[in-house]
């Protein structure tokens, strides 16, 4: 199965995910946080540099745990990342 592309909002999201999750981390350990939420350091390494920008739910609900962080903060948080402008482009035939 081939997974489409992300979108570049999509993109931002994660990484904005990734900085929210490494700026509650704070001086823990990625080891410590990940193990605390049951996934790999790997896996948390790349959720906070945005190569994994789009974790399963149940991975970030982990995360939000072992960080003390309630999902209903982490969402606004997450969705509030500026958008680039784009300019409206001409569309052309």
């Amino acid at each position: 199965m081939v997974r489409n592309p992300l979108t570049p909002e999509e993109r931002l999201r994660g990484e904005r995910l990734g900085e929210l999750l490494r700026e509650a981390r704070g001086g823990r350990s990625m080891v410590a946080v990940a193990a605390d939420a049951g996934i790999s350091a790997e896996t948390l390494r790349k959720i906070e540099t945005g190569r994994a920008p789009t974790p399963a739910f149940f991975t970030v609900a982990a995360l939000a745990g072992a960080l003390g962080l309630s999902m209903d903060e982490l969402l606004p948080r997450v969705l509030a990342a500026p958008v680039p402008d784009t300019g409206n482009l001409p569309l052309t035939a």
